[in-house]
């Protein structure tokens, strides 16, 4: 078992593609975790995330903040304390729309 604050794992910039997105991952292979990875993602005003898919589903659950999740065609509104699902290999993007950064965290499958 382990406990700790979030602020002892370095904020790191996201990945390429993205706009004002940091990430922090929680909990991962470092913490023991052999079946599922958290990251908690920061997004500024204004910011995004790349728009991707991949073989792995996503759980979401803002934390801070609103915005827009979009799939290839339609873009669905979320606020504080929304839960998102995103299946595996669905094309999503997120989008910070607000006026103070979202927050939220993302649980996905070890999949490396």
């Amino acid at each position: 078992m382990k406990a700790f604050s979030y602020t002892e794992i370095p904020e790191k910039r996201a990945e390429e593609g993205a706009k004002g997105l940091t990430v922090r991952w929680l909990i991962d292979e470092k913490t023991g975790a052999e079946n599922f990875f958290m990251r908690l993602f920061e997004m500024q005003p204004g910011g995004w995330s790349p728009r991707h898919h991949h073989p792995w589903e996503h759980e979401v659950f803002i934390l801070e903040g609103e915005g827009v999740v979009s799939d290839a065609k339609i873009e669905r509104p979320f606020k504080k304390g929304h839960v998102i699902y995103i299946p595996p290999e669905e094309t999503h993007q997120f989008k910070n729309n607000g006026k103070a950064p979202l927050r939220f965290l993302c649980l996905i499958p070890r999949h490396r």
